[in-house]
């Protein structure tokens, strides 16, 4: 049996968001294993919603865009420390020029994109500058430049704390369905699909959760077989929740993403597939995508 430290029992609680009890608890259910003392809390149902492991403590902004043609993307967050500097225009109109110097010209490595001439100076001296207004730290914590020979579709939620970008398989799309586009950008965003498809989801992943549905019914007192059962139709909701293609429409419940795309494509004649899908939101530790 692994020994149960102060700092383990703290690296559990800043994971899952339980109380210390519960933490200690499942460490010792779990012999000390890490891992283990994550499933066991979470098949109690003491992991919170909000999971303190997916956020870090900065302020800023999280922003996307695409170009004209929809062939070239930019997923980027800029940190601040303060929520005052986040609402700064100065400040927000500095991340949109690092935006469009991503989305623009090639840059092989952040230390070139620094030393780009924009106006006769270089994004690394406006940088100085700013950071000698404000008095905060300024860190372009990340960003991605995405390519396509299909179409980029983006989404910015208001406050510039969640943005997504989806790529689809019909390169230059009617103008008429580019609004379908778009929502799919925002159903990303505020639904948070982890997957396109089912058949993204690995096995192991669909197996763990059969299984950990399987255990709470037996803890329920279900009898095997109707536990299976439970089982099994609480892994297909599984699906209807992070598999982009089975989710409710946001625009349109009864529907599925699904049913909306196949109704675009028969209107335009042409097969529409969600390929990827990318989603940052402020402060998180890693971003999400398919």
């Amino acid at each position: 049996m692994g020994t149960i430290t102060p700092q383990l029992i703290k690296e559990l609680r800043e994971k899952t968001g339980a109380g210390f009890t519960d933490c200690k608890n499942a460490l010792e259910a779990a012999q000390g294993d890490l891992q283990a003392a994550i499933e066991y809390l979470r098949q109690r149902g003491a992991i919170l919603a909000a999971k303190r492991a997916d956020r870090v403590a900065r302020e800023g902004v999280v922003l996307a865009a695409t170009n004209e043609e929809g062939t070239r993307a930019v997923l980027l967050e800029l940190n601040c420390e303060t929520d005052f500097v986040a609402r700064n225009q100065e400040f927000l109109d500095f991340a949109h020029a690092i935006l469009q110097v991503l989305m623009h010209k090639d840059i092989s490595a952040e230390e070139e994109l620094w030393h780009t001439d924009i106006g006769g100076k270089t994004l690394g001296n406006l940088y100085d500058e700013m950071v000698a207004k404000i008095g905060e730290k300024l860190q372009l914590r990340r960003y991605q430049v995405l390519t396509t020979d299909g179409f980029f579709t983006s989404y910015v939620h208001a406050g510039s704390r969640l943005a997504a970008v989806v790529e689809i398989s019909l390169a230059r799309p009617p103008q008429d369905i580019r609004p379908l586009l778009r929502d799919l950008a925002m159903q990303v965003a505020a639904m948070q699909p982890e997957y396109v498809s089912r058949q993204q989801v690995p096995q192991e992943v669909y197996a763990r959760e059969v299984e950990l549905h399987r255990q709470q019914a037996l803890s329920e007192g279900k009898p095997p077989a109707v536990a299976e059962r439970i089982a099994q139709g609480r892994a297909e909701k599984f699906f209807q929740e992070r598999c982009l293609l089975e989710q409710a429409y946001i625009r349109e419940p009864s529907r599925t993403v699904a049913d909306v795309l196949a109704e675009a494509s028969r209107q335009t004649g042409h097969p529409i597939e969600v390929r990827r899908f990318w989603r940052y939101f402020l402060g998180e530790t890693e971003h999400g995508g398919s």
